[in-house]
């Protein structure tokens, strides 16, 4: 990932407007701040929350609370805790999330 056109700055994440995206179950809360060519999320799943697409963009994931389940297009599943992440090049391994008790998440992409 090669960060352009974005100066210092800093971001307030309690002043940044929520917008709600729902899955197959239960909603994705996001908090995003974009500029130049990247896009900055502080995200919450809610408990049961199922998404409700195969995702091919590439993205660093980092898990801020909770548990969340990724899986692969391929079968392949993963568990992240607290502390783990994950990342992934744009069109490389279709993915998707899910969580049982609800999660929050520092993305990059």
């Amino acid at each position: 990932m090669k960060i352009q056109d974005v100066p210092f700055n800093t971001i307030d994440w309690d002043k940044i407007t929520l917008t709600e995206h729902p899955g197959t179950s239960g909603k994705a809360i996001w908090r995003t701040f974009e500029m130049g060519n990247i896009r900055v999320r502080m995200v919450e799943y809610t408990p049961g929350y199922v998404a409700d697409h195969w995702c091919s963009r590439g993205h660093v994931l980092l898990v801020l609370e909770g548990e969340l389940k990724t899986e692969l297009s391929d079968g392949r599943s993963f568990t992240l805790k607290p502390g783990m992440s994950y990342q992934v090049a744009d069109e490389l391994n279709q993915h998707r999330s899910s969580t049982v008790a609800g999660a929050k998440l520092f993305i990059v992409d």
